[in-house]
């Protein structure tokens, strides 16, 4: 077996399928194309047509085969019509990852019913209802891969956490109840945990020089996040290799959290 061999036993995608929310931009984006670059089927989905249809044609531009799918995934019936629109595209997802957030941080003291539930319904909600639609089916074939981005709010409370640090701590809290229910049945689900990225959804950190200044000083490898960070731990918990790994959190975070 040549080393090419072997790497593609372990980490090929070929002929699976992938739904990643938030497809469009950030660490969503930088994920769908890994996995696409990987050799996988990949449908994305988000609110906004233009930055869907852009990164579809680029990743078609490489050879990918890719779709989108415009959608509100802050109701439960734009989520259910979101998770159908996907599955007929390619089929039955065999890999979910879960990318789609919103990041609304008020004081505690201001924060009202409207910013928690619509906190809840995205971050929390969606995950929820598409592991319920997809995750039973995984099972069924006797292998599927659930990924959630969460975040440092999910380990501890720091930048006004609020809502957002709750949702993200249910969302870890979701992958260890639904690794239990299915990784018998050849279905992990873990999360990957993000420092400080450059990423669209932290505008309100990322605007504030030396608070980017300070953050990057917080981590071992000098400097904060990129999305790209995040490709090869996506393809490592979408493949095969990944097989004995389920209900873990894995830091991808230059060492911000161990600090």
């Amino acid at each position: 077996m040549t080393s090419q061999d072997y790497l593609s036993e372990l980490f090929s995608l070929d002929g699976r399928v992938a739904l990643v929310t938030g497809g469009s931009s950030g660490i969503g984006r930088a994920i769908a194309t890994a996995l696409a670059g990987a050799g996988a089927n990949v449908v994305i989905v988000a609110r906004r047509e233009a930055e869907l249809a852009s990164t579809v044609e680029e990743l078609k531009a490489t050879g990918a085969k890719a779709a989108w799918v415009s959608a509100d995934l802050g109701t439960r019936e734009g989520v259910r019509e979101a998770a159908e629109a996907a599955a007929a595209v390619f089929g039955e997802p065999d890999i979910l990852v879960n990318s789609a957030g919103v990041n609304l941080r008020p004081h505690m003291s201001e924060l009202d019913d409207d910013v928690w539930d619509t906190t809840m319904a995205v971050n929390l909600d969606a995950p929820y209802l598409l592991g319920r639609r997809f995750g039973p089916g995984m099972a069924e074939r006797g292998f599927g891969r659930i990924i959630h981005i969460t975040s440092q709010q999910a380990h501890r409370a720091l930048f006004q956490s609020g809502a957002y640090g709750v949702s993200k701590g249910g969302l870890e809290s979701l992958a260890r109840s639904q690794a239990e229910a299915w990784s018998p049945y050849g279905v992990t689900c873990n999360t990957l945990v993000p420092g400080f990225v450059m990423t669209p959804l932290n505008v309100r950190l990322s605007s504030d020089p030396e608070r980017v200044a300070a953050l990057a000083a917080r981590t071992m490898v000098g400097r904060n996040g990129l999305a790209e960070d995040f490709a090869g731990a996506a393809v490592f918990l979408a493949s095969r290799a990944s097989a004995y790994v389920t209900g873990q959190a894995l830091f991808v975070d230059g060492g911000f959290s161990v600090r």
